[in-house]
């Protein structure tokens, strides 16, 4: 592993909210707990979308780790499970933000380094963009780590598009990872793909590597098998832009005919209860499209969805 380690990450820009004692914040929690060897969860933001340019979408996710901690800052915790949450939330840090340059290949190490230690520590890492560029750095934390790992993509596109001119981008992180030279990324599954969005070519590709379900056969006893189904290790990525358009209006990639908000949300939550996963990434959401912080919303609400999962694990 290189020089990058949890003392080089940026400290969140957001403060907490203010909130009355009896009616507590989760930012007030993620803010002031620290790093430490009974640490279970830690937040990591990659607010990168030099992926997303190069990729020909919407530029703006680089703001997505501010407007998520924003949103989800302001959250309470879960009062219809309080006792579970509240305990995973004191084992929850928030630990800030990859330094980006603006070079992908050397910030998706970067990326990469941090998870390998959360894994090696066993500590979950729950990451937030950011372009889905940060799912391959995602990834290089398992290389990181000297770990295999199953790859699952909630998304409506595959992602496994060529590099463009020898370079990864927002539409290629799970082709990357599938021809990594560590063969580390053994297996993939994506969930959600609109087949008005992906080429042939790359649904074969796919099912070549492992599995491609698509948006409509993507009900609640779906959602619910392909979790139950993952295997040991599994990395979890998070494409909002599989959300309808109506409730997600702040991606990169609107689309219309997408997953509705409840589903989406039952996806994250189990993802959480399932031990398999070891680790998630929210990806891009663009508060530059934004309307009235819906988008913002929803995606905190992902994470908290993946967190309410995780307290209901056993320790």
């Amino acid at each position: 592993m290189g020089g990058v380690t949890l003392a080089d990450l940026r400290p969140p820009d957001v403060s907490p909210p203010t909130a009355a004692a009896d009616d507590p914040r989760l930012g007030h929690r993620l803010l002031t707990n620290r790093f430490g060897e009974g640490t279970r969860v830690a937040l990591v933001g990659f607010p990168s979308d030099e992926g997303v340019r190069r990729n020909g979408g919407r530029p703006g996710a680089a703001g997505g780790p501010r407007a998520i901690r924003e949103a989800l800052y302001r959250m309470t915790p879960d009062a219809a499970h309080a006792a579970p949450f509240a305990k995973l939330l004191g084992k929850t840090v928030d630990l800030g933000d990859v330094p980006v340059t603006g070079d992908l290949a050397v910030d998706q190490e970067a990326l990469g380094e941090v998870v390998g230690l959360l894994l090696q520590t066993r500590t979950t890492p729950v990451i937030i963009g950011g372009g889905h560029e940060t799912a391959f750095g995602h990834f290089l934390g398992y290389v990181a780590a000297g770990q295999p790992v199953h790859l699952l993509n909630w998304d409506a596109h595959a992602d496994v598009r060529a590099l463009k001119d020898g370079q990864g981008h927002s539409g290629s992180p799970f082709r990357q990872a599938l021809e990594h030279s560590s063969g580390l990324g053994h297996s993939y599954t994506v969930a959600g793909l609109h087949p008005w969005r992906v080429a042939q070519q790359h649904a074969a590709y796919v099912e070549r590597h492992g599995q491609a379900v698509w948006i409509d056969e993507l009900d609640e006893e779906r959602i619910d098998r392909i979790v139950a189904g993952t295997p040991e290790p599994t990395l979890a990525s998070f494409d909002l832009d599989l959300v309808d358009a109506g409730q997600m209006p702040g991606v990169s990639a609107p689309g219309v005919g997408g997953l509705d908000a409840r589903r989406w949300l039952r996806a994250a939550e189990a993802c959480g209860r399932n031990p398999s996963v070891y680790s998630f990434d929210v990806v891009e959401l663009n508060p530059v499209h934004d309307e009235g912080g819906r988008a913002a919303t929803l995606a905190a609400l992902t994470v908290w969805h993946i967190l309410r999962g995780l307290a209901a694990r056993p320790v």
